[in-house]
């Protein structure tokens, strides 16, 4: 699996208030929550994201509540992926459940810029930035987290394996 995107760069601590915030809890929508995704950090990101855009920050990507409404905005704001150099642990998890691929990357915050050009290989875990040149390495997802991903969470997943038993 591979994606391929313009950045958004955000810093450390992007908790799951500013990804959406708590006067948006009242829906469960993926389209209403993802065109507020973002808003409190960054007014312009639900206008301006386009499918395949990844997301690159610093440390504690994620903290905060343990909301699936962040991850859920997120992917649904079209975004293919989340770089960042440490995720909250329950929103590590949240994300893996809905199929919102993220990676672990160092020096993430310093990687890329917005606006640069990234291109993203889920097995490996390479990260390059197309407009730098510049290469990373992040651990490449297990199977399982792959088959997680590819079904679109762990729902579908477990869907589709009680339908292959049935068989």
């Amino acid at each position: 699996m591979e994606a391929k995107g313009k950045t958004f760069a955000y810093g450390d601590n992007v908790d799951t208030d500013v990804i959406i915030p708590a006067r948006y809890l009242n829906t469960t929508d993926p389209s209403e929550l993802a065109s507020h995704c973002m808003e409190d950090i960054d007014a312009s990101f639900a206008k301006a994201v386009k499918s395949g855009d990844i997301i690159v920050a610093g440390k504690n990507f994620g903290c905060g509540s343990s909301r699936e409404h962040a991850p859920i905005a997120i992917k649904a704001s079209g975004v293919a992926c989340v770089v960042a150099s440490s995720f909250a642990r329950i929103f590590y998890r949240n994300a893996i459940n809905i199929g919102l691929p993220i990676l672990e990357l160092p020096d993430a915050a310093s990687f890329a810029r917005k606006g640069d050009e990234l291109r993203v290989d889920f097995d490996s875990g390479t990260i390059e930035n197309l407009t730098t040149g510049k290469k990373g390495k992040a651990q490449g997802f297990p199977p399982f987290m792959q088959a997680i991903i590819r079904s679109g969470g762990l729902i579908e997943y477990v869907k589709a394996k009680i339908a292959g038993a049935r068989k």
